[in-house]
C-alpha cells in the first residue's frame, strides 16, 4: 500500500518522492501486464508504458480513488489498446527447470504443464473478460476496485467474472481431454 503523503509528495513535484513511488508499483504494474498480454516483451513495453503515464499524469490523481485502483485502470487500458492493435499470440518462453533430490519431478511438470493450459486459457478470454480475471483472480482486486478499474457497473463485472470463469472451465476441459489448443 503507497502511503498517502508520498503519492502527494510526488504531485507537489518531489523527484525522490516519484521515483519511490514507481518503484513501489513497478512489480504489481509489470505483474498485471504480463497476465493480461502473455509474454514477456509486451508487458515490459506495457509497463514501461504504463510507469511513464503515471509519472506525467500523477498531478491527475485525485485521492476520491484508491490509488491502486488509479493505476490498475491505467495499466488496465494499456493493455487493451495493445489487444486492439495487434492480437495476442501465446507465447510460451522455455525454462529450465531445476529438481532439488527428493522432489517428485512428475508433480512438478504436471504442475508446469497446468499452469500453462491456465495462462494459454486465460489468453483465449475476449479482452474484457481475461480483464476482471486478471484483476481477481491475479491480482486479488474486490468487485468494487475492479468496477472502478474498468469504469464498469459492479453487476457486470460479476457477469463478465462468471462467463469467464465458464469459458476457463470449458478451455481447460477442453485441455484435460486432449482438445486442440488455439
Amino acid at each position: 500500500m503507497v502511503a498517502p503523503e508520498l503519492i502527494r509528495a510526488a504531485q507537489a513535484g518531489d523527484r525522490d518522492a516519484i521515483i519511490t513511488l514507481l518503484r513501489e508499483i513497478e512489480t504489481h504494474v509489470y505483474r498485471t501486464a504480463y497476465y493480461m498480454l502473455g509474454n514477456e516483451e509486451d508487458a515490459l513495453d506495457a509497463s514501461q508504458e504504463a510507469m511513464i503515464r503515471i509519472y506525467t499524469k500523477i498531478h491527475t490523481y485525485e485521492e476520491k480513488a484508491l490509488f491502486k485502483t488509479w493505476v490498475q485502470r491505467i495499466v488496465t487500458n494499456i493493455c487493451i489498446d495493445k489487444f486492439r492493435k495487434k492480437k495476442p499470440s501465446v507465447s510460451i518462453d522455455e525454462h529450465e527447470m531445476v529438481f532439488e533430490s527428493g522432489e517428485n519431478v512428475e508433480e512438478r511438470v504436471m504442475a508446469a504443464y497446468i499452469a500453462e493450459d491456465i495462462h494459454e486459457a486465460i489468453n483465449k478470454l475476449p479482452d474484457h473478460h481475461r480483464s476482471v480475471v486478471v484483476l481477481r483472480y491475479l491480482q486479488q482486486f474486490s468487485y468494487n476496485e475492479i468496477a472502478e478499474s474498468l469504469d464498469l457497473p459492479i453487476n457486470t463485472v460479476k457477469s463478465y467474472l462468471f462467463r469467464a470463469r465458464k469459458q476457463l472451465q470449458s478451455y481447460l476441459q477442453d485441455y484435460q481431454k486432449g482438445g486442440v489448443r488455439g
